[in-house]
């Protein structure tokens, strides 16, 4: 499930601050699960989308590989 996209145009990285890039629509299977991806390049934390919801916690976020 998409998160709207006004949501994404205020919503910020917990760690940098920086923006976040939508990766919710992208997920067309089980193997991708929904995140928003911070767009800074030091930082590049993954944070989940669980039923639609952003889990903005640094804590939850996938380290980037």
């Amino acid at each position: 499930m998409p998160v709207e996209a006004s949501l994404i145009q205020i919503l910020a990285c917990p760690a940098c601050h920086a923006p976040l890039q939508d990766r919710t629509a992208d997920s067309s299977g089980p193997a991708t699960d929904p995140e928003l991806i911070c767009t800074s390049g030091d930082c590049g934390l993954a944070y989940p989308v669980r039923d639609g919801i952003p889990v903005l916690l640094v804590d939850e976020a996938r380290r980037p590989a």
